[in-house]
């Protein structure tokens, strides 16, 4: 006799106001206040990841209750993508308007886990807006996509602080999700799907049908 499943119940909460009330709603630059909008946003079981219209990132500790910001030297542009990872590291990849990149390692408590915030840039590749990013599991490997159809990986060793990077495929249309595992980059564009298998640079496009 075949199981009944049990009837799926939706549940509304409330608003995080203990995250919203740590992030400002304006900010003073020079003789003029400007508006801070939340513009990306990730989260997993450790982090609560925020980007913003100011080029702050917001990251909210969920064990510590704790917020902390990081910023991008120089320039102050809109977050438009970020993207979480737990490993042995804790990471988090931030994607902006113009196409910088960068990978932050973060600090961790735990014996033998990193004890110092450093920073990686992914510089030069990206001219346009970053709009998908994916991680390998082990956080060695970063993908990034740009409105422009451009995907660039980036190979990052922790322990000697190097990251290089290279532009891996180029499409027509505009980067709108990446994923990947085992080898295999899975890419949506505004136009199609496709799987990228990056030790055989090889292409295989899901379905035959263009997007419209």
């Amino acid at each position: 006799m075949a199981s009944v499943d049990s009837p799926v119940i939706f549940k509304e909460f409330c608003p995080l106001y203990y995250l919203l009330n740590a992030i400002p709603t304006k900010v003073r630059k020079g003789f003029h206040s400007i508006v801070v909008y939340l513009t990306a946003l990730d989260t997993n079981e450790d982090y609560i990841a925020v980007g913003s219209s100011i080029g702050m990132l917001y990251l909210y500790c969920r064990h510590l209750n704790q917020m902390k910001k990081y910023n991008f030297e120089g320039k102050c542009e809109s977050i438009t993508f970020v993207k979480l990872l737990s490993c042995f590291d804790d990471l988090v990849a931030v994607g902006t308007a113009s196409g910088r990149v960068a990978v932050f390692q973060l600090v961790s408590s735990l014996p033998g886990r990193n004890k110092q915030l450093r920073r990686f840039d992914v510089a030069g590749i990206h001219k346009s807006s970053i709009t998908a990013l994916a991680w390998s599991p082990n956080g060695m490997k970063l993908f990034s996509g740009d409105d422009k159809g451009k995907i660039v990986y980036s190979a990052l060793d922790l322990d000697w602080g190097i990251c290089n990077s290279s532009l891996v495929l180029e499409e027509p249309s505009s980067i709108v999700q990446l994923d990947y595992n085992q080898k295999v980059l899975l890419v949506s564009t505004l136009q199609r799907s496709l799987l990228f298998y990056t030790e055989e640079k090889s292409v295989r496009q899901i379905g035959t049908q263009p997007r419209k």
